[in-house]
């Protein structure tokens, strides 16, 4: 079994790749999605995050509002690093356990770990390859504001939170080019999935 890690930034893209991987026949392990369900209410992390940060982060379903709570992650490292500190162990248990599952079911599998903080949580390490989904900062400033409908001092906040995609793209080992068109980014991401195919095969 193959393992790659995928990783971007917020709106580079990542997403859109990782469909287009899954569509090619790869096994992605979406580490946002688990990250979600370890969050539901009645779950212990859900009780640990609503101790730390109040019933401000609830939405009217008693559901964390993830909009809310990513504003103010977002403008405090400390509160992102207490947030990241509750969730991420959670969410590397559930991934560790799939990939055990995978590994029983289907040794020849390529298998893709889909992570937003790939290389800030170290999971990159030990893995096949690391695929880096990148673009310029004014495309992907550009993109996100339009996406999430932000003022430019925002979306460029949010970008800065994060290790910024020149470094990502210099510790990968594979790097998709996402600031052409749809079409192209999808050439792409089949050539790599054919070729870890090829690997693993």
């Amino acid at each position: 079994m193959l393992v790659a890690g995928l990783t971007g930034g917020i709106a580079s893209g990542k997403s859109t790749v990782s469909a287009v991987l899954a569509e090619a026949g790869a096994r992605v392990i979406d580490a946002d999605r688990i990250a979600r369900e370890i969050v539901r209410r009645g779950t212990v992390a859900h009780k640990r995050i609503l101790a730390h940060f109040g019933g401000r982060i609830l939405g009217p379903d008693g559901d964390i509002d993830r909009r809310r709570l990513a504003e103010i992650v977002f403008d405090d490292p400390h509160e992102r690093r207490v947030l990241e500190g509750i969730v991420h162990p959670g969410v590397q248990e559930e991934i560790a356990r799939r990939l055990e599952r995978l590994r029983r079911e289907n040794a020849g599998a390529v298998v893709v770990l889909d992570v937003p903080l790939l290389f800030e949580s170290g999971m990159h390490h030990g893995l096949a390859e690391v695929i880096v989904v990148y673009v310029p900062e004014a495309v992907q400033l550009e993109r996100l504001m339009r996406r999430d409908r932000l003022p430019q001092a925002a979306a460029l906040a949010r970008i800065r939170a994060q290790m910024p995609l020149a470094a990502k793209r210099a510790l990968a080992t594979r790097v998709i080019d996402n600031s052409g068109t749809p079409e192209q980014t999808r050439r792409q991401a089949l050539e790599i999935c054919r070729q870890l195919a090829g690997r693993e095969a």
